[in-house]
């Protein structure tokens, strides 16, 4: 937005390019002509402003006069704050189907109505609004926003007091209370009372050590087993039986002829 240092409303269009100078002097004219009485022609916000003079309403929030109206002329177009035209959304509708009524498109955002020639502009839809709001009308609306919004009305656009920034709570667990869950008791064995046949049980289990056990053999390897320890053991009888045999028998014994007598 471009805004002027010029400290007065006849050095503010002294400014000015001689065309867009008469455009904005035409809708000065048409402002101050519709203007209710107690409003103040001034220079604030680096354009032209029609406010309520604080000597009339000093109990603003930010301590600066409350602005009804204000004029600029910006780089690519013209700018016409009409604060009443966003606070009361009666007002907005008449100007919307006015427009819609003559064909014409409105380029508005929340109060500001821009334009770029004076045939853009719907002079009797515009003066309307400016007249339609006194000076005490407007400090009620004003008074009524800052205690609470009115039914069917809106904050003033240029009035509404600055939001407190809120601060996110340190961390994302708080203010939650998390339910722990209850643990599950661990099962524990009862131990045996001393001097019972359980306890003396206990301690034989625990004390004398499992036996290991070979898994039994099936009768048909019980079979060949037998077998081959047979034939094993034949087969070696086999071999050493002739042996045996003759160590065994008793050596054969020449028989003599002669007599004991005969032994010369």
């Amino acid at each position: 937005m471009v805004s002027s240092k010029a400290p007065t409303v006849t050095d503010y269009l002294a400014e000015l390019p001689p065309e867009r100078r008469a455009v904005v002097a035409t809708v000065r004219d048409l402002v101050n002509r519709n203007l209710p009485s107690g409003y103040v022609e001034t220079m604030r916000w680096g354009m032209i402003t029609w406010e309520i003079p604080l000597a009339r309403y000093p109990v603003t929030y930010n301590g600066q006069p409350l602005s009804y109206a204000a004029l600029a002329a910006q780089k690519n177009n013209y700018a016409l704050y009409l604060m009443q035209a966003y606070a009361d959304p009666v007002h907005e509708g008449q100007l919307r189907r006015a427009y819609a009524a003559a064909g014409k498109r409105l380029d508005m955002g929340k109060s500001c109505l821009r334009f770029r020639r004076l045939d853009d502009l719907i002079e009797g839809a515009v003066a309307a609004v400016i007249a339609s709001a006194s000076v005490d009308d407007y400090i009620a609306r004003y008074e009524r926003t800052r205690s609470g919004p009115a039914v069917g009305a809106r904050p003033l656009a240029a009035e509404r007091p600055a939001q407190a920034k809120t601060t996110k709570p340190a961390g994302k667990a708080a203010g939650k209370v998390a339910a722990a869950k209850p643990k599950p008791a661990a099962k524990t064995a009862s131990k045996p009372k001393p001097g019972t046949d359980r306890a003396r049980t206990a301690r034989t289990t625990k004390a004398a050590p499992a036996r290991q056990t070979r898994p039994a053999a099936s009768t048909e390897a019980r079979r060949k087993t037998g077998t081959a320890r047979t034939s094993t053991k034949s087969a070696v009888a086999a071999r050493t039986a002739p042996g045996r045999a003759a160590s065994k028998a008793p050596k054969p014994t020449a028989r003599s002829n002669t007599r004991r007598g005969d032994r010369a």
